[in-house]
């Protein structure tokens, strides 16, 4: 699309599962992407393989940043910049699970979880919101349909996923005054490899795959300045419990 040729995205979290689908997306209708994850070695074969892929009409670079870290996080966005001299795009998708019950859940836990899945994105939006000021850009954080259905054994993920679709969504009433525009997705059930799942074609073939979630953020950012999806759920649209 040619409204997004030259544009620059940062994806947290983008060299496996949802991050690196969005990226693939993102990169086929011209966009340039920067993804980060926790280790450079990691970031950088994936966006190696980002750029040998197929109908990609951007440039991927693989940066080490941790969400945990907000100095990570400035420095993240730095390089962005002095890679691609801007940032229109950021996708706050990092992210992690533990469960449990309240009693087997640990205090190491529960700080990791709240410190990556919400500290992480205000950090992200944080370091990254002057710059999309100046862009008059758009800032997505990927929650989960967890933040907004709570489940036993979920406590710690639930909060930081609440947290994080009460967050952006203040966040989205602070800067649409600067055409700033933020949105959260809200999936389901994603076919990836999150909490040591092993996605396989056939069991996971009714789960949302990480190409849908692409093509979701790619409506968003391309939807007409007017009209602003502040809050999008995403489900399977036949999970096995709808067929019994």
């Amino acid at each position: 699309m040619e409204k997004l040729n030259n544009k620059v995205a940062l994806i947290t979290g983008g060299t496996k599962g949802i991050g690196y689908g969005i990226a693939v997306s993102l990169l086929q209708n011209g966009i340039n992407v920067a993804i980060t994850g926790r280790n450079e070695k990691t970031a950088k074969e994936a966006a190696e393989r980002l750029n040998t892929s197929e109908n990609n009409h951007g440039k991927a670079v693989g940066i080490e940043a941790d969400v945990k870290d907000y100095k990570s996080q400035q420095q993240a966005v730095n390089q962005v910049i002095e890679e691609f001299g801007k940032l229109d795009f950021v996708i706050a998708n990092a992210g992690l699970g533990h469960f449990g019950s309240i009693e087997e859940l640990t205090v190491e836990q529960w700080q990791e979880t709240i410190d990556t899945n919400l500290s992480g994105v205000f950090y992200t939006l944080k370091a990254s919101v002057d710059a999309l000021k100046k862009e008059k850009g758009y800032f997505i954080s990927i929650s989960s349909l967890a933040g907004t259905n709570f489940f036993a054994g979920g406590a710690a993920y639930n909060a930081s996923k609440f947290g994080v679709t009460g967050f952006t969504q203040a966040a989205m009433l602070d800067l649409r005054k600067h055409n700033v525009k933020v949105s959260t997705i809200m999936p389901g059930s994603v076919s990836t490899y999150f909490n040591g799942n092993e996605p396989t074609e056939g069991d996971e073939a009714w789960k949302i795959q990480i190409e849908d979630i692409g093509k979701l953020v790619i409506d968003l950012l391309t939807m007409n300045p007017r009209t602003l999806p502040s809050k999008i759920e995403v489900r399977p649209t036949l999970p096995p419990s709808a067929k019994k």
